[in-house]
């Protein structure tokens, strides 16, 4: 898909207003009314400007208008959607220039671009939904519960994978590219000064090569994670010169998106394919098909010269971060933090003793301890407490009793007065008293 920014330049602000307008409400509508378009765009002159501004969006391609829908409306491009993502960056000063594209991919394009300082970088445009790339959404855990979502709906929630999983990693000292911004579904980052794996035909030290992108592998999966489109395609060789073999790798990845926990439940098969396509490639690019020997001791990496040719997930990942779980990959779940509460509470219970097990033993009976005293004071409360509940409630009760009584002595003097019949007396403050029988016969 070409990406035309010729008419960037020569949009109004109410275009502007009205292009977010469409996205915004197509959020919620397929097909976004155009008597909404003006309503969501809050233009001060009144529907005839928002009019105007989607007959030019409409004209640019920016929006279009379906055939045969029940009502008239509009629904945002991929060319609109560019455009949206373009500004904000412009906005925020992190692209100045948009340059050629550098490669087209099964799932994004990649451009040249500079900031306003002429740094280079790269813009990465998703576009999930192309013909070749239809199984997108079966093929990504984060994309199958949207299956309703419009293919840019999904690119953007790619490339907001992409940009977590690569700020992430980039802060942990991982060799992937530098993200500096994102918008929508488009992703800033870092120009890499070299050429695609794929390209290569021969390297100064291959061996080296092959150690280090399989050590790559094992850290990663060390942090939680495991790439699954660790290929030729999505990994960068360094220029000869650029770095330094003895402290710097020479190789950065690249693409994301797809990247799953190792408590994935196919997180094993996922590892040994990453692993097998770094094998098959330089098996038959380089000829280069290396063996495990028992006879060698050195485990810290893979090859000749190593005891192991190539890692295995069981053997070789041994958790020591939680990078999976920061960025929630797919597949991540709260296991860790049960695993750790539960070695802690056996520790607290005696069923794990450190050396001075003594101690332990003491400070664990001196907390029991107040433990019992502290409920011994619960119990003493809850007694109180008890006892106050019940005198409450005989005061309550003596109160109703009393009421009860007072009802019945009105009703038996209103009986009086209503059929003349009765004992009634007046007290001093002129209120009817009912005489006793008693009393009457004394």
């Amino acid at each position: 898909m070409k990406l035309d920014t010729t008419h960037m330049r020569y949009l109004t602000n109410d275009d502007w207003k009205v292009l977010t307008a469409v996205e915004l409400g197509s959020r919620n509508h397929e097909i976004v009314p155009t008597k909404m378009i003006g309503q969501i765009a809050s233009l001060k002159s009144g529907m005839g400007s928002a009019n105007k501004a989607i007959s030019d969006l409409a004209k640019l391609n920016l929006i279009s208008k379906m055939r045969n829908a029940k009502y008239d409306g509009y629904r945002i491009t991929y060319n609109g959607f560019d455009y949206l993502a373009l500004k904000s960056m412009y906005t925020r000063n992190s692209l100045d220039f948009l340059g050629t594209t550098i490669g087209v991919g099964k799932e994004s394009d990649i451009y040249s671009a500079e900031d306003k300082n002429t740094n280079q970088r790269v813009l990465k445009i998703h576009r999930l939904g192309r013909v070749s790339f239809r199984t997108v959404k079966n093929n990504r855990d984060y994309l199958r519960n949207k299956q309703t979502g419009s293919w840019m709906y999904l690119s953007r929630l790619a490339a907001g994978k992409e940009y977590e999983f690569m700020n992430i990693l980039y802060d942990n000292g991982f060799t992937v590219p530098r993200p500096y911004d994102y918008s929508r579904h488009c992703v800033l980052m870092e120009r890499i000064i070299g050429y695609p794996m794929r390209q290569l035909r021969e390297h100064y030290n291959h061996k080296l090569l092959y150690s280090q992108l399989m050590q790559f592998i094992v850290k990663l999966g060390n942090n939680g994670l495991i790439h699954c489109d660790f290929n030729e395609y999505n990994i960068m060789i360094k220029d000869d010169g650029t770095y330094d073999p003895e402290t710097e790798l020479g190789f950065i990845v690249i693409d994301f998106p797809q990247c799953i926990s190792i408590e994935h439940p196919d997180a094993d098969f996922y590892f040994k394919r990453d692993v097998e396509c770094i094998r098959r490639f330089f098996s038959r690019r380089l000829k280069y098909d290396p063996k495990s020997d028992s006879t060698m001791l050195d485990t810290d990496g893979f090859g000749d010269g190593y005891k192991y040719a190539y890692p295995v997930f069981k053997r070789d990942v041994k958790r020591i971060g939680d990078l999976d779980i920061q960025v929630k990959a797919s597949g991540y779940n709260k296991k860790l933090d049960r695993e750790l509460e539960s070695a802690v509470q056996s520790m607290r219970t005696g069923d794990i003793l450190s050396d001075d097990e003594d101690e332990d033993q003491d400070d664990e009976a001196e907390y029991e301890d107040d433990e019992n005293e502290e409920e011994d004071e619960d119990n003493d409360d809850e007694e109180d407490y008890e006892d106050y509940e019940d005198d409450d409630f005989s005061d309550f009760n003596s109160d109703n009793d009393d009421q009860e009584d007072l009802e019945e002595e009105n009703e038996r003097i209103i009986e009086a007065l209503s059929s003349g019949v009765g004992n009634l007396k007046m007290d001093k403050l002129g209120n009817y008293i009912l005489e006793d029988e008693e009393d009457e016969k004394k």
